[in-house]
């Protein structure tokens, strides 16, 4: 077991190597910001970087505010050579690249709750339950990884400019929806309910450039990120209604950010404050 008390004991946080038991050949890296007045019972966030793989910039975009939040940074850096496209990160590892399907315990997905589990046995973090934040392809990860009832212990989900979501719809297939997965009703239902908040820079607009996915499955979801979020939400309420179940999916617009994971981050800080600050964040 790798010794993560570096964490929160580096003044004002730190970076170091990660290796998850299910993968040991594949390192990640760790990066954290600390509050000055840090305690087990700091809330805990998670911060999922986009296709530039830069998990130490997430962690900076948030360091100057974890003071003022009173929160506990670790941005988690999932390096291009070792899970290497989208297959590994945006998709969870949920098939190779054959397109055959890898179990349960291969998906990327997993790795968020494990790393949590070794942070609570080392004594690192006495919280219950964590956040997550994720922008661009993190927050592909990050939607997607709570769509397979990887939500237990999440206390917060914030989801920003998703380039192209798995939509609430069992009959568009993986990974643009959720068809031809294990997800049935039942399970959808239970994620509907969950208090997914999606971000949308109203500038993210964009269309060019060699990360905008802009291939026909993508663009049926809306003809740029900000659309696209919108109508991940509207697609779950309509999902909702369809079940006769409620949603507790919100998105929020921020005026005038486009593609910036710097803005966006600094626009989340309040929304993620509030949350993991609330009395019932940290109940089972």
């Amino acid at each position: 077991m790798k010794d993560l008390s570096i964490l929160r004991t580096a003044e004002g946080g730190t970076s170091l190597d990660y290796v998850d038991p299910i993968f040991p050949e594949r390192r990640l890296r760790l990066h954290s910001a600390l509050p000055a007045k840090l305690t087990p019972e700091t809330p805990l966030l998670f911060v999922h970087h986009g296709v530039g793989r830069n998990g130490r910039d997430y962690r900076d975009y948030w360091a100057a505010h974890v003071d003022a939040a009173d929160l506990f940074v670790i941005s988690v850096e999932f390096p291009e050579d070792q899970f290497p496209e989208y297959l590994w990160y945006h998709f969870g590892n949920l098939h190779n690249e054959a397109g055959n399907a890898n179990p349960r315990a291969l998906w990327t997905f997993g790795i968020v709750e494990r790393l949590f589990d070794q942070l609570r046995v080392q004594g690192i973090t006495g919280q219950q339950r964590y956040g997550q934040f994720g922008h661009s392809a993190g927050g592909q990860f990050v939607h997607r990884m709570l769509s397979f009832g990887y939500r237990d212990r999440v206390a917060l989900a914030i989801t920003a400019n998703a380039g192209t979501y798995a939509m609430p719809d069992l009959d568009i297939p993986w990974p643009f929806g959720l068809g031809e997965t294990e997800v049935d009703d039942r399970s959808l239902a239970g994620l509907l309910g969950f208090p997914i908040t999606v971000m949308a820079g109203t500038a993210d607009t964009k269309t060019t450039g060699k990360f905008f996915p802009k291939g026909p499955r993508s663009m049926r979801q809306g003809p740029t990120r900000w659309h696209r979020a919108h109508e991940y939400v509207r697609l779950g309420h309509q999902a909702a209604e369809r079940l006769g179940v409620s949603c507790a999916w919100t998105v929020i617009d921020v005026p005038d950010v486009g593609h910036d994971g710097r803005l966006m981050s600094e626009a989340a800080v309040t929304v993620a404050a509030a949350a993991l600050h609330a009395p019932c964040s940290q109940t089972i």
